[in-house]
C-alpha cells in the first residue's frame, strides 16, 4: 500500500510530495528553479535527516513559521 503525503504546494511547479512504499520513503521536489529531484530513503530517520539538512535554520529562504509548517509536515510521515 501506498500512502501519499504533500509537504508543500505553491503552485503546480513549486511542490514536494513524499510516497511511503513499505520501508522504502520517496521524496519528489519539483522547482520551476531546478527542475523535478527524486530522493529515496531506507527509513524514516534518513528522510528526517536530510530534511534537517534541506530546511535548515541558517539556508531557508522564508519565514520561521513557514519552515516549522513543513518540519511538522515531515514529522507526521
Amino acid at each position: 500500500m501506498i500512502k501519499k503525503h504533500t509537504i508543500y504546494k505553491k503552485d503546480k511547479w513549486n511542490m514536494m510530495n513524499v510516497e511511503v512504499q513499505g520501508t522504502k520513503i520517496v521524496l519528489t521536489e519539483i522547482s520551476d528553479q531546478w527542475g523535478e529531484e527524486c530522493h529515496t530513503f531506507i527509513g524514516r530517520p534518513a528522510m528526517m535527516q536530510w530534511a534537517k539538512e534541506r530546511f535548515s535554520k541558517e539556508s531557508f529562504a522564508g519565514s520561521e513559521e513557514d519552515r516549522q509548517a513543513i518540519m511538522d509536515a515531515f514529522q507526521e510521515i
